[in-house]
């Protein structure tokens, strides 16, 4: 039997092989489009059971299948892999082209809302039959026929180049090295980060160090290394990846072109303005002049800050370092000296407390006391030896499973993210569990030490649980609605983003924190100092966030089809940024979360669904002025049932009205961010 068809429980890794996909995902493909066109036949009646549930389960097979040969195309990205899935992501596009603008199912669908059964529809159910026919005039259906070709055809191209965006850069991240021979070229390196610089050249059978442009060397260096003319060789290589001034075939220009015509000639054929308008129709924004306006309150908030901070770092850096001129390259290392100066420790200093299994065990630890659940070691097949397995119980009830691969590798697309590999549903003889993928990019075991992390490492992996747990606590029974499934996107950043801030917690850090050699806990003066840091230049944090928001915003909404992306970029640094890179530098040729990954007209999620999280999170600092502790138990009860559990079942507003019993505010952003008013 094919292992991909093989539906009973966890993914096979240790059986599927790349000549699987085609096989499989075809056979998946003719299943559903014979059970598509029997149940749009006037002979099966428009109800839950004989439409909708038929629909859902062979949905089901195929996205667990297609999910797999994704999950493995993206933390396996050998030959092999990549070309098995994009042979099949034509066909596999086409389908769901073909089921978006399918006019009897979405008659079908419109019958079903407008019959008596409806009413009797529990509300999870009405939402998603409602959230199904607003997909479906999304996905073309009510286009002329004469329009319908078009459509499927600039769905399948967009899928191929947003694919081919994503290897594009992945390939040109890994095609460029730093090889060093003398030891005074790394001056200010710590030594932890020597070591794997100093491995990696080892493994290529090199003396010296070899750095990359992978996050867990690149970033190091950067924010370290004193060799000027080193930190300048490697940000001209990261910020010129997959553009003009690399190798012509990772070239990601003329892909981003094609993209954003294709996104608005999509945008117009469905009686759009923009693309924009289209991406935020499922969203809790209203509109992109609401977007914009949002984006820039929280500019014009955050500019007294920034502004500070930047005349601070460019004093400090002409007093102290003879810089008289700050470059993009300089940025993170002379922050790195002013932090150290001004709260005497460094980043690295920091990082030998967070040895990976005391980081793993707090972690466990704060789900535990918020939502009553443990986590356990466990065992199924894995892609790769160094991912690991954990089951979720609440008392004597299996909760949920989970993958955790930590660790950055070649074949491994950059970035942290969580995926669903099983969505938990009710069946008729049973539950189904649902297992989540947790993916980060962090630095692996050296020289006999566990892995250590730095704080932003912790923040990172404590973001990516909080995805996991939004998929792995819910209780909705209808696998459309459950989990983020049916979230609206600007608010599935909410309880990623909300856990974020018990990185911050004393209480969190003292149980989660032992020095790799000494195993001593955190000093709490340490701590201190960085709470004293923790806001260190956020007034430059919010704009950079504002300008990748606002950027990709406009130019789904205002650039021409052939206009000047990069034009466009430097027009919203002149309105919003404090600090301008090189005329050189390309950002939007390595912008994957719009051109690749799912954000298009989205990325100022991270910012509206911030003010969210903020304010959920002061429900737990309130509480603890009464029970002495943010680790809440009742509070994290009411966050679990009110949000986590209730997934995609109803609006998200509403799920945080119920959670806070008002309004969001963006008061409690701004002061965790340290920019409220005085």
């Amino acid at each position: 039997m094919n292992p991909l068809l093989d539906f009973a429980g966890l993914p096979r890794f240790d059986a599927i092989t790349p000549d699987h996909v085609a096989p499989a995902v075809r056979q998946l493909l003719d299943e559903n489009r014979a059970l598509v066109e029997r149940i749009s036949g006037p002979e099966v009646a428009a109800t839950w059971r004989d439409f909708v549930l038929p629909l859902t389960d062979c949905g089901e097979r195929l996205s667990r299948a297609w999910g797999i040969v994704g999950h493995l195309h993206s933390v396996n990205d050998i030959p092999p892999w990549r070309e098995a899935y994009n042979a099949m992501l034509p066909e596999v596009t086409r389908y769901y082209s073909e089921l978006g603008q399918n006019l009897a199912m979405f008659a079908k669908f419109k019958a079903l809302a407008g019959s008596p059964e409806y009413a009797l529809l529990n509300q999870t159910q009405r939402r998603i039959i409602d959230n199904d026919i607003r997909d479906f005039r999304l996905s073309g259906a009510e286009l002329p026929e004469i329009d319908k070709p078009r459509f499927k055809a600039i769905q399948e191209e967009l899928a191929e180049l947003e694919t081919k965006f994503s290897e594009n850069l992945l390939d040109a991240t890994n095609a460029f090295s730093e090889h060093v021979t003398d030891e005074a070229e790394i001056a200010g390196i710590p030594a932890d980060e020597r070591e794997a610089a100093r491995a990696a050249a080892a493994k290529d059978g090199l003396p010296g160090w070899k750095f990359t442009l992978r996050a867990p060397s690149y970033h190091p260096l950067m924010q370290y290394a004193d060799k000027r003319e080193l930190r300048a060789r490697m940000y001209r290589a990261y910020a010129t990846r997959a553009s003009e001034l690399g190798r012509p075939e990772w070239d990601n220009s003329t892909l981003i072109d094609r993209i954003l015509a294709l996104r608005a000639e999509e945008a117009h054929l469905l009686g759009y303005a923009n693309y924009a308008e289209v991406s935020l129709v499922p969203k809790m924004a209203e509109s992109p002049q609401q977007v914009a306006a949002f984006l820039r309150e929280i500019a014009a908030k955050a500019r007294p800050f920034a502004e500070r901070d930047v005349a601070e770092l460019s004093a400090f850096a002409g007093a102290e370092l003879g810089l008289p001129r700050l470059e993009s390259w300089d940025l993170a290392w002379a922050s790195e000296k002013l932090k150290q100066q001004r709260y005497s420790f460094s980043s690295d200093e920091v990082k030998q407390y967070f040895p990976e299994p005391k980081v793993i065990a707090g972690l466990f630890n704060v789900i535990g006391k918020l939502f009553r659940v443990r986590l356990e070691q466990d065992s199924a097949p894995t892609w790769h030896p160094d991912v690991r397995f954990f089951r979720i119980m609440r008392g004597n009830d299996f909760v949920g499973q989970c993958y955790l691969d930590l660790y950055a590798r070649e074949e491994k697309r950059g970035g942290a993210w969580m995926d669903e590999a099983i969505t938990r549903r009710k069946l008729d003889s049973r539950l189904q569990a649902p297992v989540a993928y947790l993916n980060c990019n962090f630095s692996g075991p050296v020289g006999g030490k566990p892995a250590c992390f730095t704080h932003d490492e912790v923040i990172t992996l404590f973001h990516e649980c909080g995805h996991g747990l939004h998929h792995l606590l819910t209780q909705v029974d209808e696998l459309s609605a459950s989990g983020i499934h049916g979230v609206e996107w600007d608010a599935v950043e909410l309880p990623s983003q909300f856990m974020e801030n018990f990185c911050w917690e004393w209480q969190v850090i003292e149980e989660m924190s032992a020095h790799v050699d000494t195993r001593e806990p955190l000093p709490r003066a340490l701590f201190d100092k960085m709470l004293q840091a923790k806001n260190f230049q956020s007034g430059m944090d919010a704009l950079r966030q504002v300008e990748l928001g606002l950027f990709d915003l406009l130019v789904h909404s205002e650039l021409p089809a052939k206009g000047d992306v990069l034009e466009l970029l430097a027009r919203v640094r002149s309105e919003v940024a404090v600090i301008t890179p090189p005329e050189w530098q390309r950002l939007p040729h390595s912008f994957s979360h719009i051109f690749a990954g799912g954000y298009a007209a989205g990325y100022y999620s991270y910012k509206w669904a911030e003010v969210l999280s903020a304010d959920a999170f002061e429900a737990f600092e309130e509480s603890a002025r009464v029970s002495g502790s943010v680790l809440d138990a009742p509070t994290g009860e009411r966050f679990w049932r009110e949000i986590l559990a209730v997934g995609g079942s109803r609006p998200a507003l509403d799920s945080f009205r119920a959670f806070r019993g008002r309004e969001p505010r963006v008061d409690a952003l701004l002061r965790h961010s340290g920019m409220s008013s005085p």
